[in-house]
């Protein structure tokens, strides 16, 4: 029992574990922006190139 004692012991004092959750987190952050970023910057050229093909059309 006393092992398991100091076991839980250095893991509460491990600092591995939060850090590990730390970067977890960033990293969602960071995909979630680049995913916003992606559809947004589709959207935008979709539009742009709609634009574009409708008055490619309507000049000929």
């Amino acid at each position: 029992m006393k092992s398991f004692a100091q076991k839980i012991k250095r893991f509460l004092k491990s600092e591995d574990g939060p850090t590990a959750v730390e970067y977890a987190v960033m990293l969602s952050l960071i995909i979630v922006v680049c995913i916003t970023a992606v559809t947004s910057i589709g959207k935008k050229a979709a539009t742009t190139f709609t634009n574009v093909a409708n008055q490619l059309g309507t000049s000929s």
